[in-house]
Formats: structure tokens, sequence, C-alpha cells
């Protein structure tokens, strides 16, 4: 954020129900569609760039497709795609499983420690500053810290696998908008034969729009906004650069 916000404003905000957004349940598609075009409009901008990683990235699509007028441009970092959720190979049961497996350890107590264990490399890798790095693993502990930010984790998997119909619909009558799009591919972390089809999947999306762009991040796995802030900050300064109307 402090590369792009050199160059612009930026806006980021919590999806209802994490972090420190306000709960909203049941989930569901539209809702989560025109909250984001909400904090689009609330920026008083107009059009505006936006960036989505994995399940956000299929949002801002959904976004820029419902809401065409408030989109300058998009950058979707190793966006998911509903034909390959769709695939027998990817299933749910591993979201599903994860989902619940944070849910048994909020109700034990353990989630805490859970979190920092999984982001203590990451805050390592930011800072050398023992003291920030407290501070960034404190921030995230906080945004699994209550019941209905834990649940999210199952809810939010369990929303992708219900809405993948009502998607591929929106896929079908209606199209992105004529703007810059930029779609960037992770290539670890996953089956070679998986991350192969979701690369295809990403170099179709880019080649369907006029102003599309295809970039593939060697070693880089899908936590990508993690491993690559750089370059992801580099391809959102140029949309936001070229997609101004």
């Amino acid at each position: 954020m402090p590369l792009v916000a050199a160059r612009t404003r930026v806006v980021a905000y919590d999806r209802a129900g994490i972090g420190a957004s306000d709960p909203f349940w049941p989930l569901e598609l539209d809702a989560q569609i025109d909250d984001l075009a909400a904090v689009i409009q609330a920026t008083g901008n107009g059009a505006s760039v936006v960036a989505g990683h994995s399940w956000g990235g299929l949002l801002a699509q959904l976004a820029a497709m419902k809401r065409p007028e408030l989109i300058a441009g998009l950058v979707l970092l190793d966006p998911a795609d509903e034909k390959f959720l769709a695939t027998p190979r990817e299933g749910f049961g591993q979201g599903i499983a994860l989902g619940n497996a944070v849910l048994e350890q909020y109700v034990r107590g353990d989630l805490e420690d859970t979190v920092r264990d999984v982001f203590g490399p990451f805050a390592a890798h930011l800072t050398d500053d023992q003291q920030a790095q407290a501070q960034i693993l404190d921030a995230y502990a906080w945004c699994y810290a209550g019941l209905r930010q834990a649940r999210m984790v199952l809810g939010e998997h369990e929303l992708i696998r219900d809405s993948l119909p009502l998607i591929r619909q929106i896929r079908e009558d209606r199209l992105l908008p004529d703007v810059p799009v930029v779609v960037l591919s992770a290539t670890t972390d996953t089956q070679e034969d998986e991350r192969k089809e979701w690369t295809a999947f990403h170099a179709d999306l880019a080649a369907s729009v006029p102003r599309g762009e295809h970039i593939i991040l060697a070693d880089t796995s899908h936590a990508m906004n993690q491993q690559r802030p750089r370059e992801i900050a580099a391809a959102i300064n140029d949309v936001v650069e070229h997609g101004r109307p």
C-alpha cells in the first residue's frame, strides 16, 4: 500500500465479518459485490482502479461487470476462477476442512497460537524490528479473535461453493468494461497440472478484454501479495497512470 500511496490515494477494506468490519450473516454474493461498489463510491473519486487477490480478484470482476462506471482498471492477483473452482480436482473439501479446523481451534482456545505460527515468517520477512514484528502478529491475531471472524473461513468457502452457478450466469450476461486489466499468476504451491490449468484461465481472462495483460511471476506462490509487493505495486501504479478516464 505505501508503494501505491506515494502515487495516488489508496483505500483498503475488510469484507463484512472479517477484521474490523461488522458481521453479516448469512453471507450473500450480492452483498459482497454491493459492499465493494459502496466502498468505491464512498471514495468520491468516481471510477477507481480496483486490485483484488484470490476470491477478492473474482469479486472485483463481478463488481466491474455489475457497476462498470465505477471501474477505471483492474489488477487481479492470482484471482479465483469459477471454471477452475468447478473442476472435480479442485472441489471444496480442503477449504471446508480448513474452515472447520479454524472453528475447532477457536473453541479449544489455541487459534491465536496457530495464527502467530502461520504468519510469523511473514512478519519476519517484513521487518527485522522485533517490536514491529510483534505488532504485526498482534494485528493478525486480532483478525481472528472473535467467533464471527473465525467462522468466516468456513463461511466464505461455503459461499463460494454455493455461488458458482450465479457467478457463471453473471459472466454469461455481462462483460468486463473496456479498461486496463492486469492478471498476475503465481507459479508454485499447487500441483503442476492444476497450476497450468489455473494459469490458462488467467490467460483467457486477460485475452478477453481489449487492454488485458497477463503476467506470470516465477517462483511465487498464491500468497503473492506477501512475496511480491513491489511487482504488484508497479502493476497497480501502471494501471492508475493509464486507466484514468
